[in-house]
């Protein structure tokens, strides 16, 4: 999706890159400075997002000299704006690339016409910030988003909202790869306050998504819903931002063990989020296992082939395995295995609560198996590990009998567990209760699929519509003629 960690070059940056490569770089970012300056003056937001995306695709081919021959281009030498951003680049390679004496001509020429547009100057500031964060040179690129965003507040213009949300994202990701994400929790805010004001939705998505992830980070989740439940909501504009939402809405319900909610807003975000986002559907894939298992349910085993995640969701497959047999022991040498990973995916307190339904499942399943047997036997089966056993297996399973989940009973007397002949299942209500959630969410999907549905303009329907407001003019000249007239011979 966009980078929520942080992404690793496939190949090293070149040094010196071939003249040829250079130019056409740098001839795509004129491209997409020259959209922005046509949405600037005509407009269509769509265009910035169009330069945008052309951006993202060059992002890891920038370096030092086109960045300077572009900023040369884009802004005035020697304002403001082009020194504090030229002062980012190496000194050395800064002038190292040769430039076409037409282009240099032109730049000249253009570069007062451009360097007023506030669109452009802020584009100048996303492509130094992510050449920084690609060169590993966090500090600096904290320093630069911090000067971007207070050159930012100075705009209101709603062709400068989607380069405004691309920097408040990078913004707090820098701040993030320093460690100093706390720091910025209060500026962000009073943006969120800022672009509310101005009815920047997009901003507001985008700044809200990252003070759910500030708040998360920190382990802060009533604080996080607090935040959510009182900022106002509308209709998505990103779908990236709407991914985003749904997953850390999924955390926050998962952790209040709200898990039916969560269930459902975590495949909605691993459902709707990009292929390209493999990554933020990894995440989305292991909350969403934890949160079905919490529930009782058992994930399929295609979750766990999907290509390309089989060796991060391995430690989750196991764990599946452990809680569907209902084997204690084998539960806890896979906790044990993977207890890293599970802290560092911060599911480990998610991990704790499983163990009540490995139990419970291993209780199920005696039951089937036994028609009669002994607490103590159930205890060895369960592999109970306390002082005494016989009595947390007689509890086990008298609040498993009260909760529902077994048909049995117990005899206190000669301590057995007395299990009763399993029905029909298909004389209950539960294949009408499953079939039933299948059928929501087909309809669901469906009314989604519904409201995202977009249609291009048709030109038939405008020239008809101005030919019906034509005539509807003619008809009212005419009636106004016929009354002047009644008028005057009165």
């Amino acid at each position: 999706m966009t980078q929520d960690v942080e992404m690793k070059d496939e190949e090293a940056l070149p040094q010196a890159p071939l003249p040829s490569d250079s130019a056409s770089i740098l001839q795509h970012l004129k491209e997409g400075a020259s959209f922005i300056e046509a949405a600037s003056y005509t407009k269509e937001v769509r265009r910035i997002a169009r330069a945008v995306r052309l951006t993202i695709q060059l992002r890891h081919k920038l370096t030092a000299p086109l960045l300077s021959a572009f900023l040369d281009y884009a802004l005035l030498p020697g304002s403001e704006a082009h020194a504090r951003l030229s002062a980012y680049l190496p000194k050395d390679d800064r002038h190292g690339m040769e430039v076409d004496n037409d282009d240099a001509a032109t730049s000249a020429v253009q570069a007062p016409a451009k360097h007023v547009l506030p669109e452009l100057e802020i584009y100048c500031y996303l492509l130094v910030i992510l050449f920084l964060i690609d060169q590993k040179r966090y500090d600096e690129a904290k320093a630069c988003s911090s000067a971007s965003i207070a050159r930012l507040k100075n705009f209101n213009r709603r062709t400068v909202d989607v380069l405004a949300s691309r920097l408040y994202f990078y913004y707090s990701y820098s701040y993030e790869l320093t460690g100093n994400l706390a720091e910025i929790r209060g500026n962000l805010l009073a943006l969120h306050r800022i672009a509310t004001l101005r009815h920047d939705e997009l901003g507001q998505e985008t700044l809200l998504n990252l003070l759910l992830r500030n708040y998360l980070h920190y382990n802060l989740y009533d604080q996080a819903e607090k935040l959510r439940s009182k900022a106002p909501r509308f209709e998505a504009h990103s779908n990236q931002q709407f991914c985003r939402y749904l997953f850390y809405l999924g955390k926050i319900r998962t952790i209040q063990l709200e898990y039916t909610d969560a269930k459902e807003s975590l495949l909605q975000a691993a459902r709707k989020a990009p292929f390209a986002a493999q990554g933020f559907r990894i995440q989305c894939n292991k909350w969403a296992v934890l949160v079905r298992l919490l529930l009782g349910e058992i994930p399929e085993r295609i979750i766990f082939m999907q290509r390309g995640m089989e060796k991060a969701l391995r430690p989750y497959f196991e764990l599946t395995n452990a809680v569907r047999i209902g084997d204690l022991a084998l539960f806890r040498n896979v906790a044990e295995k993977f207890a890293a990973t599970f802290s560092k995916d911060q599911t480990h307190n998610l991990i704790v609560r499983l163990r009540h339904n490995v139990i419970r499942t291993g209780l199920r399943n005696i039951s089937i198996s036994y028609s009669r047997i002994s607490l103590a036997d159930v205890a060895e089966k369960l592999r109970l590990i306390s002082t005494n056993p016989i009595a947390d297996a007689e509890s086990i399973v008298a609040k498993a009998i009260r909760d529902g989940a077994i048909e049995a009973s117990l005899d206190h007397s000669n301590g057995w567990m007395v299990s009763k002949e399993t029905g029909d299942i298909y004389s209950t209500n539960e294949p009408q209760a499953a079939f039933n959630s299948r059928i929501a969410f087909c309809l669901n999907m469906h009314n989604e699929a519904v409201r995202a549905l977009r249609f291009p303009p048709n030109p038939h329907k405008e020239k008809e519509s101005a030919e019906r407001r034509e005539r509807q003019q003619q008809e009212q000249e005419l009636a106004n003629h016929i009354t002047e007239d009644d008028d005057d011979d009165f």
